[in-house]
Parts: C-alpha cells; sequence; structure tokens
C-alpha cells in the first residue's frame, strides 16, 4: 500500500510528481465506466486518483474483469486483504492480459499499483486490454486495432518490381550548383 514507504524527498520527490502529473483523470474515467460495463460491478467511475486507486488496489476487480473477458482466466482470486494476496491478484492480471494480447511494454508492474508509484501505466494497460475487448465478445474502448493485411505476390510480380526506379530515389533533373554560396563573403 502507499502509506509503507517513507515520504520522497529531493529528487525522488520530484520524478514522483513528474510522473504523477502524466496521470489522465478523463482516460481513467474511461477506463473505470468499461470495467463497469464489463463486470457489472457497482463502483465508482470518478477519475480521481484516489478513487482509481482504491478500487483497484487489491486486483480483486482486475481478476473478475479478465474472467469476465476470457473465462476463468483466474482460477482463484484472493479476497484477503493480506498485502501478498493483493500482489497475487495484480500479478494473475498482469500475466491473463500479456496472454490475451497486452504487449509487455503497455503492462504494469506490481509495485506501480500495490505502492501507488505510477497509476499512469495501470490506466495505459487497461486501455491496451480495452482496445481488445472486441475480440473476447466485450465492448472495446479508444481506437479499434488495425487487422492484418497480409500480402502474397508471385514470383514474377516480385521480378518485376525490382526493375523500377521509384522516384523516392530522387532526381537529378536540372540540378545544377549555380546559386551557392559558402561562408560569407569577404569584406575588406
Amino acid at each position: 500500500m502507499a502509506n509503507n514507504r517513507a515520504a520522497k524527498s529531493g529528487f525522488a520527490a520530484e520524478a514522483q510528481r513528474k510522473i504523477n502529473s502524466k496521470y489522465s483523470e478523463e482516460l481513467a474515467q474511461e477506463c473505470l465506466e468499461w470495467i463497469k460495463s464489463v463486470t457489472n460491478e457497482p463502483i465508482s467511475t470518478s477519475g480521481d486518483m484516489d478513487n482509481f486507486y482504491e478500487i483497484l488496489k487489491d486486483g480483486v476487480l482486475l481478476c473478475k474483469l479478465v474472467n469476465e473477458m476470457k473465462g476463468g482466466s483466474v482460477k482463484k482470486i484472493n479476497e484477503s486483504k493480506m498485502a501478498f494476496k493483493c500482489m497475487e491478484n495484480i500479478n494473475n492480471f498482469l500475466q491473463v492480459a500479456r496472454d490475451m494480447g497486452v504487449p509487455a511494454q503497455e503492462t504494469f508492474q506490481t509495485v506501480d499499483l500495490w505502492e501507488r508509484q505510477n497509476l499512469n501505466s495501470v490506466v495505459i494497460c487497461l486501455q491496451s486490454l480495452g482496445r481488445k475487448g472486441a475480440m473476447y465478445g466485450q465492448p472495446s474502448i479508444g481506437p479499434k486495432e488495425a487487422d492484418k493485411n497480409v500480402r502474397n505476390f508471385s514470383e514474377e510480380q516480385l521480378r518485376a518490381g525490382q526493375g523500377v526506379i521509384s522516384l523516392q530515389y530522387g532526381s537529378n533533373k536540372g540540378a545544377n550548383q549555380s546559386g551557392i554560396n559558402f561562408g560569407n563573403t569577404r569584406h575588406m
């Protein structure tokens, strides 16, 4: 929890303020509204940092979320408020989120949520998971993810493409060096 550490000072406090400044209440509210619509849990959807932290800190709601999206993905949700049980819930959520396709760079560390170190990274992870919602029959948030567009070319088409000189290589038609003046003229 956030109260088991000494207060930060100096560079650490400045770094924490910078991390906290990236937190968006609008995106957090969008995430909480999405979680509420998927899980049907009666939660407050205020994007306030304190509310966001209090709702998600034990990891129970996060586990219920991924269980709704992908049935039975978290076998046992710990309802205990003991630190290691709550952190286990968060770890289980993160593992399932990675399995569902959330890139590793868009996930967060357990302490980012449990010790309230970086709630912005939690929002980023939930946004990424929210984009995957449609793949699992749930509502999604954010922009629609792109689909693969695989193209298969024949050998003949590939060979034909190698003989074309693209305009990306540039052109020197009409190019000369007139008007180029390096440096300043000599003043006497």
